[in-house]
């Protein structure tokens, strides 16, 4: 179900590039620890060779989800030869727990790490389902497309174990993500912007 709303945002930047052959996305994957990780996994792997390269980027304190990503990429080169893909980390804006307003002051600094990062890896589509690395992330594509440097689409996709409250990520980018997908009816029904296509992962 997810693979359609993708094609979305493939057939917009087709549509603005000429020439007889659809060119692949580079897509930009933020990755989250625990369960987040794995989420988003399970949605590249309904992605065809189109989505290349994939540039991944964690949180500098996530010790886990290096080795997942990297599993994930070996499995899909047996079956991609041309697979390609990046990883890089940026500082974590918040951690569990954190205080408020030193979190203020982690996501500046996260930010002002990331712009040069995203600015020179120029996504066309982020895809990211919550984890607080998406933030900054996101915040500074939306910076690149105001400057008119580089526009990316934003792709949020809602953790499934959010059923009837956004998390905090989502709750800030329900309103700068051009596609929000929900996976609960309740959501849907809280925020009409979103999108309820039922468990995708």
């Amino acid at each position: 179900l997810l693979l359609p709303l993708l094609l979305v945002p493939a057939a917009l930047l087709a549509r603005r590039r000429r020439g007889p052959r659809t060119p692949p996305l580079s897509l930009l994957v933020v990755a989250g620890s625990g369960g987040h990780t794995t989420e988003i996994l399970r949605l590249l792997s309904c992605l065809s060779e189109s989505y290349s390269p994939r540039h991944y980027i964690l949180a500098d304190s996530d010790k886990m989800s290096e080795a997942k990503i990297r599993s994930f990429e070996q499995r899909r080169a047996e079956t991609f030869s041309s697979s390609q893909f990046t990883l890089d980390r940026i500082p974590r804006s918040r951690e569990v727990r954190q205080s408020w307003t030193s979190s203020v002051v982690t996501t500046l600094y996260s930010i002002l790490y990331s712009l040069p990062l995203t600015y020179k890896l120029k996504p066309d589509l982020i895809l990211c389902n919550g984890p607080g690395t998406c933030v900054p992330v996101c915040i500074c594509a939306l910076l690149l497309g105001l400057l008119g440097l580089k526009r990316a689409i934003i792709v949020y996709v809602e953790s499934i174990c959010r059923v009837e409250t956004l998390s905090l990520s989502g709750k800030i980018l329900y309103y700068f993500s051009d596609y929000f997908i929900v996976q609960w009816p309740a959501l849907k029904e809280k925020y009409p912007k979103s999108v309820y296509l039922g468990r995708i992962v």
